[in-house]
């Protein structure tokens, strides 16, 4: 049985290029191709595929922007993003949206279609270089997890403190601690989770 898809793409050239290169993989069906998020929304419901090949960035909506409406219309729905994009915030972004896949418009034919097969399977795919960032991302968040198990008890209620909003003084007062001590803290606080600023302690603590 055919993977039916569908592509969301905006330049003419690639949008047929990628038509031409899908009739090439014998268990894959293009039905159509829309060339925004708007008319995404309007047809797919209408005539939903099995897998979605979702640009990024489109004339008005973007593609990250469309792909929770999407979802909302039609739960059971694979997207697999497809773009020129490969910067880490994008990646996740379209992650947290839902997306079951990020390959990138460089991939070979061959990766693009392991990909539809791997979503449509209920899997995930990435291009190799966005695997890595993932990788890189949550080797970062753990790294980050271990540094804050290894603060003091009294240094991890600071740190929740200003995660919380709290001054050095409100710290101090809430903690019936000098101010002085609560300087040291946080010092401390820095040298360990391997950090210049408040806010960079608060993100790491927080991730």
């Amino acid at each position: 049985m055919k993977k039916k898809v569908v592509l969301v793409e905006d330049d003419e050239g690639l949008r047929k290029e990628l038509i031409i290169t899908l009739k090439r993989a014998s268990d894959i069906d293009c039905l159509y191709a829309v060339t925004s998020a708007e008319e995404a929304l309007q047809k797919i419901p209408e005539c939903p595929p099995d897998v979605v090949l979702m640009d990024i960035k489109l004339p008005g909506m973007s593609g990250i922007d469309c792909l929770p409406l999407l979802k909302e219309k039609i739960p059971s729905l694979e997207i697999l993003i497809l773009t020129v994009y490969e910067e880490a915030d994008v990646i996740f972004r379209a992650l947290k949206a839902g997306a079951s896949g990020y390959i990138l418009k460089s991939s070979s034919p061959a990766v693009l279609f392991d990909a539809i097969r791997d979503v449509y399977s209920g899997g995930s795919a990435f291009s190799s270089h966005v695997a890595r960032k993932v990788v890189h991302y949550f080797q970062g968040h753990t790294k980050a997890a271990s540094e804050s198990k290894k603060l003091s008890c009294q240094e991890l209620t600071v740190l929740e403190l200003m995660a919380s909003g709290f001054i050095n003084k409100e710290i101090a007062a809430k903690m019936d601690i000098s101010l002085e001590t609560v300087k040291t803290y946080v010092k401390r606080i820095y040298v360990k989770m391997h950090v210049c600023s408040r806010a960079e302690a608060v993100n790491k603590h927080r991730s």
